[in-house]
């Protein structure tokens, strides 16, 4: 199974796509049998995991092991804060022994993830969930574990209305974007490019340059400063993600920017990227519940694992696979975007960062301004 780093960014409703690439299709007897909680569907999940629970006996009846390959520790801290302990959480719940289960993080290196894979593969697993580092990887593993059996099987909106509150005069956007090898990026472009090019085409913003597109955080640093030297009226940013946007942000602090006057943008809804929407940098973070994500891409792994079809609601949309030309089977979920003004009524009242931390040190007034008590 793929599942994407986040969502389509832009959309009238922000779409986030659990995309699941990949599991064996187990053999008879009890996994025949099983067929998983009645009813589920994409909404199913909670935050306290107890659905997880309904999804034991179809882990029973499933054979193999799941194994989870995250991409890095750098793109987004995502990965090791929420992922991993959310994915190894669910998996526990629903009942699969430490024994039947491996997380793992490829450290950046498309030869680590492949390679995990590959061992993987080896060493009994029947479900892959895999967050590609790129698309040729993914592709690679996709193709391995085909060769070995195991069936291959979603930010604008808010530029825009920041650039609106903050009242920033005659818009002139610098359009960034993640890494081209990723699929993912190319969705999140198509999300935000479509909210963006209608204001573009207008002349009511004007598109000062499109960058070419990383997640490494240095580079897209390097590129924004190569932009904001060119064009000294560059006042607003598109930034696909929160820790490629937190060097942005830094930049322009030492460039003196006043806060509320050049919006920024991110994903991920982490502490950095918050922090950065209270000081007045960034306009808002797409919050994506990870332990919602989890247990959606675990209950998938669990069909797939036991020989079951998942059923039509909780497998609600396919994605467009824009490498591959193929649509691929998705669980869609509803992020939200977070901003000072419902900050304590979604990350916080989540304990998704737990207030103290979001409030320590100089941003103590600011959480008092945006109503977050620590």
């Amino acid at each position: 199974m793929r599942f994407g780093r986040a969502g389509i960014l832009g959309a009238t409703t922000l779409v986030v796509s659990a995309m699941l690439v990949g599991s064996v299709y187990a053999g008879a007897g009890a996994s025949l049998r099983a067929s998983g909680p009645s009813n589920i569907s994409a909404t199913s999940f909670t935050t306290d995991f107890s659905v997880m629970k309904q999804f034991k006996s179809l882990a029973a009846a499933g054979h193999g092991k799941i194994a989870t390959i995250l991409p890095d520790t750098v793109s987004s801290t995502r990965y090791v804060a929420y992922d991993a302990p959310d994915i190894t959480k669910a998996l526990q719940t629903a009942g699969i022994s430490s024994s039947n289960y491996v997380v793992q993080n490829a450290l950046g290196s498309d030869a680590t993830q492949l390679t995990d894979a590959q061992t993987d593969i080896s060493n009994g697993a029947t479900v892959l969930l895999v967050d590609p580092l790129d698309s040729g990887v993914g592709a690679q593993i996709e193709s391995y574990a085909k060769s070995r059996g195991v069936k291959v099987k979603t930010m604008g909106e808010g530029l825009v209305s920041c650039i609106k509150a903050w009242h920033v005069s005659k818009p002139q956007v610098v359009v960034m974007h993640g890494a081209a090898t990723d699929n993912n990026a190319t969705l999140f472009a198509q999300g935000y490019d479509g909210v963006l090019n209608p204001f573009f085409k207008k002349g009511t913003y004007t598109a000062i340059a499109h960058t070419a597109g990383t997640w490494d955080p240095p580079t897209q640093e390097t590129e924004f400063q190569a932009v904001y030297t060119a064009h000294s009226n560059l006042n607003a940013a598109l930034v696909p993600n929160d820790t490629t946007n937190a060097p942005i942000v830094t930049y322009l602090q030492s460039l003196h920017v006043k806060p509320k006057t050049f919006p920024t943008t991110g994903q991920d809804a982490s502490l950095t990227g918050l922090q950065n929407v209270l000081a007045g940098y960034q306009c808002g973070t797409v919050y994506k519940p990870n332990a919602i994500e989890a247990q959606a891409s675990v209950a998938l792994a669990l069909y797939l694992r036991a020989g079951k079809k998942p059923p039509a609601k909780l497998v609600n949309a396919t994605t467009k696979d824009t490498t591959g030309g193929t649509n691929v089977p998705t669980v869609a979920l509803t992020p939200k975007w977070v901003t000072t003004s419902n900050m304590n009524s979604t990350v916080v009242k989540d304990n998704y960062v737990p207030a103290a931390q979001l409030c320590a040190g100089s941003y103590a007034s600011d959480c008092s301004a945006a109503g977050i008590t620590p």
